[in-house]
């Protein structure tokens, strides 16, 4: 993989053979096989030189195929499936020798039916034939070893008693960094390292992905009584997430590099995010709870020194520098001058945004700090004046480690104020409008924002006092009254995101008591909901509605056992103590995840020199992973003019090639064909060309779209008409969206 290699990518060949959504696609360690999962539950295997299909496996699966993996060291015979029905099953392809491509139905080698949840992903060891790890959405990473059965009874029977979970999160979601874990962690990705195959990786249902030492668990225990969660290695999860308490926020998700060095992380609603996995190495940034509103704070300093000390080091990885100035000082220069004038003359702040990423990513440790102080401030500018998602915290960050060079600094200061004030925290930027004031009293756009920031703050003080007034009136007995799915959904998060990002304090201290959850599982097969068999759904809801806080409750499962972990006694007498978890060290933005929860973020090459995502608008992006900057951007999927989703990126272990698959029937091959490089590629039907900012502009509108008018594609598709009374459920006509 090089850039000019792969600003040539394009759609070299359509392999057709499923009748459905192709959900999954793996390549074997030679590179020359690959495997489909469908929503037609069929597994499908292709040859990579001829680019035919070989195999056709009908695997009696009741639901939608998640994820497929050819299981290493047995010559590529044997391959596993996880499925929607919450079954992993085993092949084994020597069964179809002398048959046609008709004559697909064989017996599976293994059936494991001890999953309550969707098997959302698999995972396999290099070198090791025996063993494959499944992730479900019932909380549970279990451990199948082929050696010590073929089979497990169904979940719920009387004799279920397989000892098979390695990973018991059914009490190990995590609201927010500061909250202890407890509610269930419906996983939806995991991996396991290459290089060391002891570490596991999880990511689901909350902002936090785990990594685990596999030497370090316990023994494999039976789902008949649920367990505190184990403790793990390392959490991963960008500061600015760590604190939202969104249950909304989720991972759909997690890889390890192709070196074991570094983690992927791609969020539902957010960005693809690059994480260190910080062995022995020490460079991972560090942060724990409190921190993200530690760099949002005003510290007076005397004589330019700090007078608290520092807080954690979990940025300044980026501000270390060596004395000696670099040969690229000149190119530097002149990126900085390019991103000056986009922000002087009203250009997109894109390109200026771009060029300055190339200074501080790139070339960090060959220019000085003034250079590196004006790149900081000019970027946060740029981030503020964009306003993408989470932009104004990343300008946060840059304004952070300008104050840190120079603490003198007016424009770190101003910026700081604006990235504040757009995330509604008028408080903490009145400190910064005012000390920026303090270091220019001429200047009268100061003064200006300073009062306008304190008339801020005086409406929210207002509006805090009417609510408090008003909270009689909302504590009323609401007998009959009838809540929609959107207010049980969203009662938590009915403020904007900026909003959200406020201390948990101030959004919960008036209605604590009075706020609602649901936590609702589905019978109805497939991801978002979708039949391709049928025109609506047919299926059950079951419905739980409770009261945020209520630690008295406990849950019983499908099994009739507890739902309170089994050591919850004990761990109640202590207090929590909130993990130290590593920090991002780069974001990849212009596309947009929020229609399915199986989309791939994954490293390119084989040393991950780029990162690859899928996308809602039917492409797929490709950045450089060290600048974040986006070098190539494809149209991926043409399933209609409906909805058009990429969700599986994966490249080929050797060859520059990549295989992509999403909602329409087919995988795309694409190779470094195309005579021209350029950052735009089509499909079939040519060239995309739309403006390249015109598609990522319409992605961040996507992401950032208010969350009390758009509810998940999972719910709409679902759910077509439910209302919920609280304590009771009223279900009509379920028809399909």
């Amino acid at each position: 993989m090089h850039s000019s290699l792969v600003r040539r990518l394009s759609q070299e060949r359509e392999l057709e053979g499923h009748q459905g959504c192709v959900n999954a696609i793996s390549w074997n360690s030679k590179g020359s096989l690959l495997i489909s999962g469908s929503d037609d539950t069929h597994i499908n295997v292709w040859s990579y030189s001829s680019r035919k299909l070989l195999h056709s496996i009908e695997t009696g699966h009741s639901a939608n195929i998640f994820c497929t993996k050819f299981v290493p060291e047995t010559s590529d015979e044997l391959v596993v499936s996880g499925a929607g029905d919450a079954e992993v099953r085993l092949f084994n392809l020597s069964r179809f020798s002398g048959r046609g491509l008709d004559d697909n139905a064989i017996t599976p080698s293994a059936l494991y039916q001890c999953h309550t949840g969707r098997v959302k992903k698999l995972a396999v060891e290099v070198g090791n034939p025996h063993v494959v790890w499944s992730a479900s959405e019932d909380g549970t990473l279990r451990q199948h070893d082929f050696r010590q059965g073929s089979s497990c009874p169904p979940a719920g029977s009387s004799h279920q008693e397989c000892r098979n979970i390695l990973l018991d999160l059914r009490c190990g979601a995590k609201r927010s960094l500061a909250d202890p874990p407890k509610q269930t962690l419906s996983l939806k990705s995991c991996d396991i390292s290459s290089t060391r195959p002891h570490l596991l990786l999880v990511g689901g249902s909350d902002a936090f992905a785990r990594l685990y030492d596999r030497r370090m668990l316990p023994p494999l225990t039976s789902c008949q009584k649920r367990m505190s969660p184990p403790p793990c290695v390392n959490y991963f999860c960008p500061l600015h997430l760590s604190e939202h308490g969104r249950s909304s926020l989720h991972l759909t998700h997690v890889t390890f590099s192709p070196n074991g060095e570094e983690v992927l992380l791609s969020y539902s609603g957010e960005h693809v995010y690059l994480m260190d996995v910080n062995h022995a190495g020490g460079r991972a940034m560090r942060y724990t709870v409190g921190d993200a509103s530690k760099i949002m704070s005003f510290t007076p300093t005397l004589n330019g020194l700090e007078l608290q000390p520092p807080i954690h080091d979990f940025l300044q990885t980026n501000i270390r520098v060596r004395g000696e100035v670099a040969t690229g000082l000149g190119k530097c220069r002149m990126l900085v001058e390019i991103a000056r004038n986009s922000l002087e003359e009203g250009k997109h702040p894109y390109y200026g945004i771009e060029a300055c990423n190339e200074v501080l990513e790139g070339h960090l440790s060959g220019i000085g700090p003034m250079l590196r102080h004006e790149c900081l401030c000019i970027r946060a500018a740029l981030l503020l004046k964009r306003k993408w998602k989470n932009d104004a915290q990343m300008a946060i960050r840059d304004c952070y480690n300008a104050r840190r060079i120079d603490s003198s600094s007016f424009r770190a200061h101003l910026y700081m104020s604006e990235a504040l004030e757009q995330l509604c925290k008028y408080k903490e930027a009145l400190d910064f409008a005012i000390a920026a004031q303090c270091l220019d009293p001429s200047n009268s756009v100061m003064a200006e924002k300073v009062e306008n920031i304190k008339k801020h703050i005086a409406a929210a003080e207002t509006e805090k006092n009417n609510k408090a007034n008003d909270g009689g009136s909302r504590s009323e007995p609401r007998t009959g009254r009838v809540l929609s799915l959107s207010d049980i959904i969203y009662r938590s998060e009915a403020n904007s995101d900026a909003s959200q990002d406020g201390p948990r304090s101030e959004r919960e201290d008036s209605d604590y008591d009075e706020e609602v959850e649901v936590d609702f599982h589905t019978s109805v097969p497939g991801d978002e909901g979708r039949d391709v068999e049928a025109n609506f759904l047919h299926g059950s809801l079951n419905v739980r509605i409770h009261r945020r806080g209520d630690s008295a409750r406990e849950t019983v499962d499908a099994n009739g056992s507890s739902g309170s972990p089994s050591s919850s006694s004990q761990n109640d007498r202590i207090p929590y103590q909130p993990e130290t978890v590593i920090d991002m060290k780069q974001r990849y933005v212009g596309h947009c995840n929020v229609g399915t929860d199986i989309k791939q973020a994954s490293f390119l090459g084989q040393r991950g020199d780029y990162i690859a995502s899928g996308s809602d608008d039917g492409r797929w992006f490709i950045w450089e992973k060290q600048t974040g900057r986006l070098i190539k951007m494809l149209l991926g999927d043409e399933a209609g003019n409906v909805i058009s989703i990429v969700n599986c990126v994966q490249c080929h272990p050797f060859d520059c090639v990549v295989a992509t698959s999403g909602i329409d029937n087919t995988i795309k091959i694409w190779t470094p064909s195309a005579s021209v490089p350029t950052i735009v590629s089509g499909g079939a039907a040519g060239p995309d060309t739309a403006d390249v900012l015109e598609a990522m502009e319409s992605n961040q509108k996507k992401l950032s779209r208010n969350r009390e008018h758009s509810l998940s594609y999972e719910l709409l598709e679902r759910f077509h008409m439910h209302e919920f009374s609280e304590g009771s459920l009223r279900p009509f006509e379920c028809a399909q969206s």
